[in-house]
């Protein structure tokens, strides 16, 4: 899979593009729609819906708690032993980079709840020291994380296979979402190359 799909094969298209907007996703082959914000299409365009979950301090956490933010997020379990302290480690870059940037919140969801309880999550976010109302873990209806993540979020690169929510969700794919529920971009979370080229994409996103 290609992660951060983000270039244009015409030049000044790429130029104008990067002035204007990145480029938009609605489906799992992340194919990349270059749409100026004001286009018509994105009435009906793929948006994050609406969800309701509790973070690591017990405060629901929803689709308005991310109303006009720029958001990065992933999904991990606190007790993986594999991708997810790689993954959570780039986060934490990311979480340094917006620190003082009141505009771009971090989203990690778990695709154990059933073990990520509260107090779970608040461990692990002491440990990895994750700082509240910047970055939220969080938990919830198992249904409800991993039909995000699959049908959502489009984060497994599984394509054309059917899955039901008996089958784990697992991936190092993280996902920017502008301040409307937009996608505009899948990065690599394993790579520190795909992670800063996620944190520039946010600045273009901001304006910057």
């Amino acid at each position: 899979m290609v992660f951060a799909l983000v270039s244009s094969c015409n030049p000044t298209q790429k130029a104008e593009n990067k002035l204007a907007n990145l480029p938009y996703y609605e489906e799992a082959t992340f194919t990349p729609h270059w749409l100026a914000a004001d286009s018509p299409e994105l009435t009906n365009f793929h948006r994050i819906p609406a969800f309701s979950l509790i973070n690591q301090n017990g405060d629901t956490i929803s689709e308005k708690t991310m109303k006009g933010k720029i958001y990065i997020t992933n999904f991990f379990f606190t007790s993986c032993p594999g991708i997810c302290p790689k993954m959570t480690s780039n986060m934490a870059l990311i979480q340094e980079a917006f620190i003082e940037d009141d505009q771009v919140l971090l989203l990690s969801y778990s695709v154990t709840p059933e073990y990520d309880s509260v107090a779970v999550l608040k461990d692990y976010a002491i440990t990895k020291e994750i700082v509240s109302g910047k970055w939220h873990l969080v938990t919830g209806d198992r249904d409800e994380i991993y039909s995000l993540g699959r049908n959502s979020y489009f984060v497994e690169e599984d394509l054309g296979l059917e899955k039901t929510n008996d089958d784990f969700l697992h991936t190092e794919n993280i996902i920017l979402v502008d301040q409307n529920r937009h996608i505009r971009g899948i990065y690599n979370g394993l790579n520190k190359a795909s992670i800063t080229q996620l944190m520039e994409d946010v600045k273009v996103l901001e304006g910057k």
